[in-house]
């Protein structure tokens, strides 16, 4: 019996890791020397940055709003709404961001954008809520892969975009309105879709075009 319950042992040690986490944070810039993060990568608690001499990162948590500059020579270790920075100089800001961003596009919520945008088709009178905010007019969209994306506004008539991906996009999946000096109207009403993925999302009144901080115009259609 004993060698079964150490081959078991080991089998779950080694399952434990496999476990997918949940992104809480996504990497908006680097520069110089830095192993553990790449420009646009989503990173989980307890992940390990490490930065060389004259390196720096952008971290911006998805929940607690946070967008953390962080330089010079040391190791950062991903909490789940902070960093634990060893060495390294931080400068911390708190940005406009919506906390439902890290779990908006499950399948789940999908589900619910659909039945919404069905029943907004049938009764042109019923807006509905957004499930999500966004606080920069220029979206940053992941959407992987293949496929058609099309962001149509709700609050008003006949008014769509739809772009076709070849799976060309920035990491194969990420389409930056900010590139194309594209933007959407503040205060507006929109539905996005790419192949299952719905979501329904209201652009902030105070929302600015262009490059403004990633984690605050993301929209992820997973």
């Amino acid at each position: 019996m004993k060698p079964t319950i150490a081959v078991c042992l080991g089998l779950l040690a080694l399952a434990s890791p496999a476990v997918a986490q949940s992104p809480v944070a996504v990497v908006e810039d680097v520069q110089g020397k830095v192993t553990g993060a790449e420009f646009m990568d989503y990173v989980t608690p307890k992940a390990v940055i490490k930065i060389g001499d004259g390196g720096s990162v952008i971290l911006s948590y998805l929940k607690s709003c946070r967008r953390e500059t962080i330089t010079g020579t040391g190791t950062v270790v991903v909490g789940t709404e902070e960093s634990a920075v060893h060495l390294a100089d931080v400068k911390a800001e708190k940005t406009n961001c919506d906390a439902n961003q890290a779990n908006v596009t499950t399948r789940e919520t999908s589900g619910v954008a659909a039945t919404v945008l069905r029943s907004v088709d049938a009764n042109k009178a019923s807006l509905p809520q957004p499930q999500l905010t966004l606080y920069g007019a220029s979206p940053l969209v992941e959407a992987k892969g293949r496929g058609k994306l099309v962001i149509r506004r709700l609050d008003v008539p006949d008014e769509r975009q739809e772009i076709s991906l070849g799976g060309t996009q920035l990491k194969g999946r990420f389409v930056d309105f900010a590139s194309e000096n594209v933007a959407l109207a503040p205060g507006g009403l929109y539905a996005a879709s790419f192949k299952s993925s719905k979501i329904v999302f209201r652009v902030d009144e105070q929302a600015k075009p262009g490059a403004t901080p990633i984690v605050g115009r993301l929209l992820r259609m997973e």
